[in-house]
């Protein structure tokens, strides 16, 4: 394999005409110039210098190899010069998957704190679902994961690095002439909990105190969201002993709103879901046994490392404590 220190030699040679001008150009010994000229010539498999006395000559071989050496070496160049740029965040490219709902909390604040730090980093969006965002950053499709578990196993992610970012309280959204809309904790979404430490408050108008038993809504239509908070809907549902009749299902927060405010059905929602949309004709219950997601960042051991994915995942463990 030809390598590249080799390449600079044989330039460097061919430009001064001989082995010792040549060192004294690279600023190392005429032996350390004839050792790595012979093994050059050893990689290519023939002769690219002819010494004649004192002086040196390119055979056909190494006038070919000098021509291209030059386009070699700019290319490395380039590249180093391109690396340096990305390993000091003067560069770079993300590309990043997120749940609807974090996209448009979380997301937009990581990402224009992101920009106002590193202006050369390039940040990409697509929005997917776990376990399908899981999916798409084991098979190369993404660098950073947003994604969220309701009590799953702790084996779901033990291949990927997990930065946790906060634990989201599901609660109950009822139309606002409901029998049970003064029981719960108001019509404003939940404020936001720390990273990993804790759950959401009640709601941030601060009416209504107390609490409603999930079993209370047993004969009410639902509306279930996602097909994994569909799931999670019906197995607690089925812990306090019905099943709920779902009569609408639709991953769009602001059509869940829409359907309840409507009062065709009551629902569950995250509350950093309803920090995204305006519940407007509704209001929020909360709903005993409580209900909580875990909202993380994933990446791969191997990008973890990289300068600009690191960066975003910092962004992002600071916009969920905000």
């Amino acid at each position: 394999m030809i390598e590249a220190r080799h390449l600079r030699v044989l330039r460097t040679v061919a430009a001064t005409g001989s082995f010792s001008a040549a060192a004294r150009e690279l600023g190392c010994t005429q032996p350390a110039v004839s050792q790595q000229m012979k093994a050059l010539e050893a990689s290519a498999g023939t002769a690219l210098i002819v010494r004649t006395g004192r002086e040196t000559r390119l055979t056909e071989a190494g006038e070919v190899l000098v021509r291209h050496a030059t386009g070699i070496l700019a290319g490395l160049t380039a590249a180093e010069e391109e690396m340096a740029a990305i390993a000091g965040l003067r560069a770079g490219r993300v590309r990043l998957v997120s749940f609807p709902s974090g996209s448009s909390t979380l997301v937009p604040t990581a990402l224009a704190a992101l920009r106002a730090a590193h202006p050369g980093t390039r940040v990409s969006l697509v929005e997917a679902e776990p376990p399908a965002s899981a999916v798409m950053l084991r098979e190369g499709d993404c660098d950073v994961a947003l994604a969220f578990r309701y009590g799953g196993s702790a084996a779901e992610w033990d291949d990927l690095v997990v930065r946790p970012l906060l634990v989201d309280r599901l609660v109950g959204v009822v139309p606002e002439g409901h029998r049970l809309a003064g029981a719960g904790a108001g019509a404003g979404a939940g404020t936001r909990p720390g990273p990993g430490t804790g759950t959401g408050t009640a709601g941030r108008d601060g009416t209504g105190a107390g609490t409603v038993a999930i079993g209370e809504l047993a004969d009410e239509p639902w509306i279930a969201g996602c097909p994994r908070c569909r799931k999670q809907l019906v197995d607690a549902c089925e812990e306090s002993g019905f099943t709920p009749r779902i009569d609408f299902a639709t991953d769009d927060y602001p059509a869940v709103i829409g359907l309840v405010a409507a009062g065709l059905g009551v629902a569950m929602l995250p509350e950093l879901a309803l920090e995204a949309v305006r519940p407007r004709g509704v209001r929020t219950l909360t709903v005993e046994p409580s209900v909580h997601r875990e909202i993380v960042a994933l990446t791969l051991p191997d990008l973890a490392k990289v300068p600009a994915v690191a960066a975003t995942l910092d962004q992002l463990v600071l916009a969920a404590a905000r």
